[in-house]
């Protein structure tokens, strides 16, 4: 079965790593489907994100990812060919925001399944607002993101000193 992991990813953090890894496990193909959230002023450009997310699943041979344009996740996943859709819970709001979500998905595509995936203990903190939030006080970002984001992260926040 195929499923599809969507996020802004912007950026990719550990957990969402852990996330794509478990994943992977679970069924035959992942496609991480990057967005855009027009909610918010992206630090990254998509194809930034592209190539920093294809850079932290290459040894996932089940995993690819694929830019999207802005649309219905549900539709999003139908053009894929995916059947369920994957999503990361760190906590009770998480859990309250997905399962509203879950519930509208479930009206528009009832042959997809929304699959919640608990955070690790060690990655329940994270998000990336507050990832960006350490890069832009210099803060060590090893244990938070893949060192290619680390290092993205520090050249986007030294070109905007």
């Amino acid at each position: 079965m195929k499923a599809v992991f969507p996020g802004s990813f912007d950026p990719l953090t550990n957990g969402h790593l852990d996330l794509i890894k478990r994943a992977s496990g679970l069924f035959e193909e992942v496609i991480v489907a990057i967005a855009t959230n027009t909610a918010k002023q992206p630090l990254f450009s998509p194809q930034e994100k592209m190539t920093l997310v294809n850079s932290a699943i290459k040894g996932l041979p089940n995993v690819s990812a694929v830019a999207i344009p802005s649309d219905l996740t549900v539709n999003v996943a139908r053009k894929l060919g995916a059947k369920a859709i994957v999503r990361g819970v760190r906590n009770v709001q998480d859990f309250e925001y997905e399962q509203g979500i879950a519930a509208m998905n479930k009206q528009l595509a009832p042959d997809l399944e929304t699959i919640l995936l608990f955070a690790r203990p060690e990655y329940t903190l994270l998000s990336s607002s507050l990832i960006k939030e350490v890069a832009r006080f210099h803060g060590d970002l090893a244990k938070f993101v893949p060192a290619e984001v680390g290092l993205a992260l520090k050249k986007k926040m030294e070109s905007d000193d």
